[in-house]
């Protein structure tokens, strides 16, 4: 029966593949969204800012603020990885 059933379905096959690249990408791209680097960098960035003068404490407590809520965010909805 699995022969028989290959057979029947094989003309399913582009569609299955297509499916299966459609789902790694979305995987990559809810890695990629979720993924809370990019906020640890950008606080990085904001303290050398603050350090070097180039912006003054209220402007690095406002944009701090809105980082660690981001970030607070991504750390509540990130999802546990799944598949291989």
């Amino acid at each position: 029966m699995g022969l028989l059933t290959q057979l029947l379905t094989l003309p399913l096959a582009p569609v299955r593949g297509t499916v299966w690249v459609l789902d790694q990408v979305l995987l990559t791209a809810e890695n990629e969204f979720y993924d809370p680097e990019p906020v640890h960098e950008e606080l990085a960035a904001l303290e050398r800012q603050l350090l070097d003068g180039r912006i003054g404490p209220e402007e690095f407590d406002a944009r701090e603020d809105e980082l660690l809520d981001r970030l607070e965010w991504l750390q509540a909805r990130r999802r546990p990885p799944r598949g291989g």
